[in-house]
């Protein structure tokens, strides 16, 4: 594999870390700018809007110059980003930080998994875009439970300078080992937003929104829940990051074993597991090792729902190739975003620390609905599509003329 994709995966490295180490700092940061944890909670919120925002328009844009130097404006994006957040003199302003970090978010991912098949063989192209996101996932074992450990021990302002310099490094990688690539053609936006008309697209981006948002709503109060609820000391919650990580390595692994072969049955399995592993939470989160096997199982059980969720969008939005990869991680983000927001509801309502596992369950399982109601409509589609067929007059020969 070139050396070019080593700079990539670093900087999904990074956009991983920022994106979920904010989870393990949440009370050291409503602590210092005396606001509430539910109010801290904004800075997964607002996030998660900036992807959502910026996925389509920072791919749009990424079409006018070459890939390369696209990438390198991300990079500088998200560098610029963590340096505001981690300088930040007031709350508002951290929040701002947050947002433009997270705009280099989706088309970072988008054009690197274009230009990582770009950099190998055709046989090769799908392990080489695996490698490029191999950076987001260790990036949930490694850098975010460091990164809590940092922000813990030398203060979360320090966590988000050592992020900023991840970011340096990756702007650097791309600079010194991405080739050139031709800018793209353009994306035809008229073809690609018509292509969301199709009833399917939408369902399977609502599916995407439910499905690991369901995740986001508990992960993001995961430590106030962790300390206060189950009795874990604050450096613990390092460790549990970890386990939950492994988790989604698990079942990023498992799942892209069989997301080519079963999707219909995968998804199922998935969200299914899912809402009733986050329902359960609610009464293991009492105990400290069930509350460590369950964040290991939502881990697990969340990732599991990404490849099935990407193949299926993919699949739906056939002729919307640019948008669809771009617009389904801003998908992710909008169910993130609406669960951290749900979530804080809950807690400020009095319900207490594990009431986001009620609202993360939900989630999931009204993805699980609409997984069914999207394979009930596919078969009533596909059914008459085949009796047509079936009792189709014979073709005609048509004699042609040859000059």
């Amino acid at each position: 594999m070139p050396l070019a994709l080593l700079a990539l995966a670093i900087g999904a490295f990074g956009i991983g870390t920022t994106e979920f180490v904010v989870m393990g700092l949440l009370p050291e940061v409503a602590a210092e700018f005396q606001v509430s944890i539910p109010a801290a909670g904004f800075l997964a919120t607002g996030y998660a809007l900036g992807v959502v925002l910026g996925a389509p328009l920072m791919t749009v844009l990424g079409t006018k110059v070459s890939r390369k130097r696209m990438l390198m404006i991300l990079m500088g994006l998200f560098i610029i980003g963590n340096v505001v957040t981690a300088a930040a003199p007031v709350f508002e302003v951290m929040v701002v930080g947050r947002v433009i970090a997270s705009l280099a978010h989706g088309a970072f991912f988008g054009i690197g998994a274009v230009v990582a098949a770009d950099l190998v063989a055709p046989e090769r192209k799908a392990g080489a875009i695996a490698l490029m996101f191999t950076g987001l996932t260790v990036a949930n074992v490694v850098g975010v439970p460091m990164g809590t450990y940092i922000g813990q021990n030398a203060g979360w302002r320090s966590t988000f300078y050592v992020v900023a310099a991840l970011g340096v490094l990756g702007l650097l990688g791309v600079a010194r080992l991405v080739p050139e690539q031709p800018r793209s053609d353009g994306v035809r936006l008229r073809q690609e937003i018509a292509a969301f008309r199709n009833v399917q697209v939408l369902l399977a981006m609502a599916m995407t929104v439910l499905g690991f948002g369901g995740v986001f709503a508990a992960i993001t109060y995961i430590t106030p829940m962790m300390t206060e609820i189950a009795g874990f000391s604050t450096p613990a919650v390092t460790w549990l990051l970890v386990l939950f990580g492994l988790g989604m390595v698990g079942g990023n692994l498992a799942a892209g074993r069989f997301a080519d072969r079963r999707p219909t049955l995968l998804l199922r399995v998935s969200l299914g597991g899912l809402a009733l592993v986050l329902a359960l939470f609610t009464l293991t989160a009492h105990n400290k090792i069930a509350a460590a096997v369950t964040l290991v199982m939502i881990g697990a059980f969340g990732f599991a729902t990404v490849p099935p969720l990407q193949k299926r969008v993919l699949d739906q939005a056939v002729d919307a190739p640019t948008l669809a990869s771009a617009m389904n991680i801003g998908a992710f983000n909008l169910g993130n975003a609406l669960s951290a927001w749900l979530g804080g509801i809950v807690i400020g309502a009095g319900l207490g620390y594990t009431a986001p596992n009620w609202v993360g369950a939900a989630l999931a399982a009204s993805a699980l609905v609409l997984a069914l109601v999207s394979s009930a409509l596919e078969r009533r589609t596909v059914t008459p599509g085949r009796l047509a067929a079936t009792h189709a007059p014979e073709p005609v020969a048509v004699p042609v003329s040859r000059s």
